[in-house]
């Protein structure tokens, strides 16, 4: 394989065909879980595909440089779950030492992420985002098919204790209960974190579990909560709000409803080393074909800018071009 030491230089941001900067890639280093959530996929679980078709450590190290070279300098590991795959919390250092990287944040279940933190603070990690849809055991069993819970519980205080910036996020369906709702914004107010609640989207694999409403989520919240809003002049997939009275705050990811394309930032690189483009295409580049062949980093490079340059509008432009019979698991897309 033939490819230069270094990426690429960029004297300009990475920008689209509608002119929005691209600063922001989600990397999923496997679609492994150790949990079987409803809406991400079915209870016999998915097909994992063999690990020789997931992409190795040393391509996705060398496709950071490459994106960082772009103009990328926000990244997200997620999964699957990340720290199912092992020497996860090694590459998040290598990963974090690319120049041009200034921030590095997890996604994670927080099943296997409590003994990690320690090593997750040490190198500096810019925060963590939690995946928790309820505080009660007996819903979470249900929802996750697994009684963990408090292995969950114990990444929180954990990133707690050490001062690693948290976010949890919440999946809300119709069967979600107020009293639920109200469990999970009590983290807000009594603890510095931010409490998102998120859309649930249709990428679950056939569960069963109703959406929660798509674009009534504002409202419902709204009746529940005395919301005032965070305004931000980045760009946010979440539309953040102070509770009186609270140490953190809560947020409404309306992915569904595609509320946040206009300003979205970010690409998506599968397990499989697929880049997506957006969260509803079928994916753009095969980049995994060639890290594996003789491409050198600037044809990657040009391929990553082409793709870019041909980005649709926005989550419904995506999805109508890209029908598809099924949606596939979250947890091969990369969330």
């Amino acid at each position: 394989m033939v490819h230069s030491g270094h990426s690429p230089k960029s004297h300009q941001s990475l920008i689209d065909n509608h002119g929005r900067a691209i600063t922001y890639l989600r990397l999923a280093i496997t679609d492994r879980c150790n949990l079987r959530c409803r809406y991400c996929m079915p209870e016999h679980g998915v097909q994992f595909v063999p690990y020789r078709e997931i992409l190795r450590y040393e391509e996705m190290v060398r496709l950071v440089r490459i994106f960082a070279g772009l103009g990328i300098n926000k990244l997200r590991v997620t999964g699957g779950e990340p720290f199912a795959r092992r020497d996860c919390t090694p590459f998040l250092q290598k990963i974090l030492t690319v120049e041009g990287v200034t921030s590095l944040y997890v996604t994670t279940n927080g099943i296997a992420t409590a003994p990690h933190l320690d090593d997750l603070k040490k190198m500096g990690i810019s925060g963590i985002n939690l995946s928790l849809d309820t505080l009660d055991p007996q819903y979470f069993y249900h929802l996750t098919r697994q009684d963990l819970l408090d292995n969950v519980l114990a990444t929180m205080h954990g990133c707690l204790e050490r001062d690693i910036p948290l976010k949890i996020n919440t999946v809300v369906f119709e069967e979600t209960t107020d009293d639920t709702l109200l469990a999970l914004a009590g983290l807000a107010e009594k603890y510095s974190l931010t409490v998102r609640f998120i859309e649930k989207m249709p990428f679950s694999g056939g569960n069963g579990l109703k959406n929660g409403g798509v674009g009534q989520l504002r409202q419902r919240l709204s009746g529940l909560f005395d919301l005032t809003e965070v305004k931000s002049d980045q760009p946010t997939t979440a539309r953040i709000f102070k509770l009186p009275g609270s140490l953190g705050k809560i947020g409404i990811i309306e992915g569904h409803s595609r509320k946040f394309c206009a300003t979205c930032n970010k690409l998506r690189v599968t397990p499989l080393g697929v880049l997506k483009t957006c969260l509803y295409d079928n994916g753009v580049l095969d980049l995994k074909a060639m890290l594996r062949s003789d491409s050198d980093d600037a044809a990657i490079s040009m391929a990553i800018l082409d793709s870019v340059e041909k980005r649709f509008i926005d989550g419904l432009e995506a999805e109508e071009h890209c029908a598809r019979r099924e949606e596939p698991s979250m947890a091969s897309i990369g969330g």
